[in-house]
């Protein structure tokens, strides 16, 4: 039976691609396209600096990565745009279902697990008035490593005190639901997109297509 319900943020509860919007007022006809390079550099630095056992927070890596799907595209992103764009990652929007159904799950203890540093992730959650849903969350920035490392799967663990056979972990990044499941996690892949698996040797126990089906899977296992 499930006891713990753990949450992955980005993509997951918050939409990182609702930063188009901002980036297509600046760089008009070229907004989508800066936010997919744009989260593609962030997720691959996050990975390269855990191999290279260089670790830097999540909002150094996430400008890094701004500033290299800029220069890609050949766009000029000077100090003040930076910043604003960076500003919007602190107000991602929630999925449409995501309110509704954390609240519906509210019987049992909720977290969030995150590669975000603190300065960006407690912010957001706030922004999203999310905040009081939650009893923990943790941002991998207490471990300098991003998931999937499995020592990260742990802190979820350890803060919660329920066994990892016993936690529920959402993700919509099959790379995290991959490594989850790998760690011992009951988990659920969110794939509003269709999206097709990796090959990574390892598969979600459920696959859905939104977290209002989460509220009812969870409900129907008991």
């Amino acid at each position: 039976m499930i006891r713990a319900v753990v949450f992955d943020a980005y993509g997951t509860l918050f939409d990182v691609h609702s930063v188009i919007r901002r980036c297509d007022q600046i760089f008009p006809g070229k907004g989508a396209a800066l936010s997919q390079l744009w989260r593609t550099k962030q997720l691959e630095y996050t990975w390269l600096r855990s191999l290279m056992a260089r670790y830097e927070d999540f909002e150094s890596v996430t400008r890094a990565a701004l500033r290299v799907a800029a220069q890609t595209l050949g766009v000029s992103c000077p100090a003040a745009t930076e910043e604003a764009l960076l500003q919007e990652y602190l107000q991602l929007k929630p999925y449409p279902e995501v309110v509704a159904a954390i609240a519906a799950l509210a019987d049992r203890p909720l977290a969030i697990l995150s590669n975000g540093s603190p300065s960006m992730l407690d912010p957001l959650v706030a922004n999203a008035a999310l905040t009081r849903h939650f009893d923990a969350v943790i941002s991998v920035d207490r471990l300098r490593i991003y998931k999937p490392h499995p020592s990260v799967y742990q802190l979820a663990v350890d803060e919660l005190r329920v066994s990892r056979e016993r936690i529920a972990f959402i993700s919509s990044n099959f790379w995290d639901v991959s490594g989850a499941t790998a760690f011992g996690f009951r988990t659920y892949w969110i794939n509003r997109s269709n999206a097709h698996r990796d090959e990574l040797g390892f598969q979600p126990f459920a696959v859905l297509t939104g977290l209002d089906q989460l509220v009812t899977t969870l409900r129907g296992e008991g």
